[in-house]
């Protein structure tokens, strides 16, 4: 049997509910329409494009708190007066418009939302750089998209120094008090549902990353399949804060959470400035501010639980922890449910990715406890299958395969790479996701993600990037770079290096080496050295043979 997993409703959604919310003229009706050339199941009342989204959201959602960070407190309706007055300024002052791209490279704050938003309600294109990237990885990442300004943060804005010298320029800081003046209306440029808003960066198999570029459809759509989902599940409304600690340049924390919740109302608490994120700060704002929903990747919530005082903090308002970023443990789960059992109900664990706007499979209770190692099944209005690598043959339920998915959500494609969209996305707009896994018991579960990738505390690294760098070095003359199992990270990186004779390079020289060119989270933490690497006879490093040799440690960051 070959499975095509859809959405089912639980128990809570009773057939006449059903029919009410999704049979003819329901909130959440379901019709065909063909979106980029392809049928596609589609909500009949969506938003026309994200500015309708937002104007809608922050005039029902009035003087209730949107964004926290230190002693800023935006409401809705203020963050509605921002946006037009910077978007006003935009286009009075660097000619953004219908199309034009604008980089934001900046670390979590409150004005790279307002900035932000007020691109897309002029029916720009936000271009989300990576905030750890060096000098070089935000020049590349420029380069690729060609955005029309760059607005950044000092310390951003100095790792370019002497790069892009061409490019227009403004410092968030010194620009955000000027363009928040005034008090003018929304701009009314026309936005076709299937325009660009966002390009956010995702690794490929090369290791360079890649821009996927996101519609207002797709993350409408993205919003509107989890309102349904959270309406079939029975749960009450009730008024909803969330810790926003996930990077604003990731799928997690601009386009799931700070765009998204305008329409949800949910209150957004970013870390306080310098906005570095610490077990310390996310269990002190929980109490703090009634936080209900915590949204980790493993990393974070191992260092909630290990903390020496995680039982001072009264966070008896969290109801529920939403888990991604990589593979969650069943040890790891029980650790989160027994610490805090009034949040067990809502746990959750979801694979999504870039390319599909966060659409993917979602797994909760109690399904996520008594059937381990699942990834559960797709939201409304979007499928999943389990294929053979790289074609559209599905596998027999039970084989490992590809996993791709399907729905409004998926991507129009890479930036300016027709290679590779046309690699990711096969018939019918099935997206490759590259993830390995099986379907039994109409649920997903997860064998491996991207053979080559490495899943770095809620980071993606390619090696091939890696390698790259360390081939450079003049005293190397081969190397392999590795992802080794670590409790706390996921994993770590590990480089096998081979020395030119004579050679006396050491560890710390190769990870000097790389930290020069590379972000942090990308060093080795590990490094071995060997005469030779194991090659087959065509020249793959057999990386099992690997697994037997002893890591050089080096100090945890």
């Amino acid at each position: 049997m070959q499975t095509t997993l859809r959405w089912v409703p639980g128990p809570a959604f009773l057939p006449e509910r059903c029919h009410s919310m999704m049979g003819p003229g329901g909130p959440f009706e379901i019709v065909e329409e063909e979106v980029m050339g392809t049928r596609h199941e589609v909500f009949a009342r969506r938003y026309p494009h994200l500015r309708a989204l937002f104007e809608d959201g922050t005039t029902r959602n009035g003087d209730r708190p949107y964004l926290v960070h230190g002693e800023h407190t935006i409401t809705f309706v203020e963050a509605r007066r921002l946006v037009a007055a910077t978007a006003a300024a935009l286009r009075s002052e660097h000619g953004i418009g219908r199309g034009d791209r604008v980089a934001i490279a900046s670390a979590n704050r409150y004005e790279f939302v307002i900035v932000a938003w007020a691109v897309i309600v002029l029916g720009g294109v936000v271009v989300g750089l990576n905030g750890w990237w060096t000098g070089p990885e935000l020049e590349y990442g420029i380069g690729l998209t060609r955005p029309k300004l760059l607005i950044g943060d000092g310390e951003r804005l100095a790792r370019l120094t002497g790069l892009v010298p061409d490019l227009p320029r403004r410092d968030l800081g010194d620009a955000t008090p000027i363009w928040f003046e005034g008090d003018p209306p929304l701009p009314d440029v026309a936005i076709d549902e299937d325009d660009p808003f966002v390009i956010l960066f995702t690794s490929g198999t090369t290791g360079r990353s890649k821009g996927a570029v996101l519609t207002h459809r797709n993350n409408i759509h993205w919003a509107q399949s989890i309102a349904l989902r959270g309406a079939a599940s029975g749960a009450m409304a009730a008024e909803t804060c969330e810790i926003a600690a996930l990077p604003l340049f990731h799928i997690s924390g601009l386009n799931c959470q700070a765009i998204s919740s305008v329409a949800t109302g949910t209150k957004l608490v970013y870390m306080p400035p310098p906005g570095r994120w610490s077990p310390e700060s996310q269990l002190a704002l929980t109490e703090q501010h009634g936080v209900t929903t915590w949204r980790l990747v493993p990393t974070q919530a191992w260092r909630l639980l290990e903390h020496p005082h995680v039982d001072r903090y009264d966070v008896s308002s969290l109801r529920s922890i939403v888990g991604g970023g990589s593979l969650w443990s069943a040890n790891l789960l029980e650790r989160l449910a027994e610490q805090w059992p009034h949040a067990r109900s809502g746990l959750v664990v979801g694979l999504g990715m870039t390319e599909t706007d966060g659409t993917g499979a979602t797994a909760v209770m109690p399904g996520l406890l008594d059937i381990p190692g699942n990834v559960g099944g797709p939201p409304p209005a979007a499928q999943i299958r389990v294929c053979q690598p790289g074609s559209d043959v599905q596998v027999e339920d039970g084989l490992v395969g590809e996993v791709q998915i399907r729905s409004a959500s998926v991507f129009l494609g890479y930036d300016r790479d027709p290679v590779a969209s046309e690699a990711a996305l096969g018939e019918n707009r099935w997206y490759r996701t590259g993830d390995f896994g099986r379907i039994e018991q109409d649920l997903l579960f997860l064998e491996g993600r991207r053979s080559d990738l490495i899943l770095r505390g809620g980071e993606n690294i390619y090696p091939a990037e890696i390698e790259d760098r360390l081939h450079e070095h003049p005293a190397i003359t081969d190397v392999v770079v590795v992802g080794v199992p670590d409790r706390v990270l996921g994993e770590q990186v590990k480089a096998v290096v081979v020395r030119y004779p004579g050679s006396a390079l050491d560890a710390d020289e190769v990870r000097a080496w790389a930290a020069a060119a590379l972000a942090p989270f990308k060093v080795p933490a590990l490094v071995e050295f060997r005469e030779s690497l194991p090659r087959n006879v065509t020249g793959k490093v057999m990386k099992h043979l690997l697994d037997s040799l002893d890591p050089v440690p080096f100090a945890e960051e």
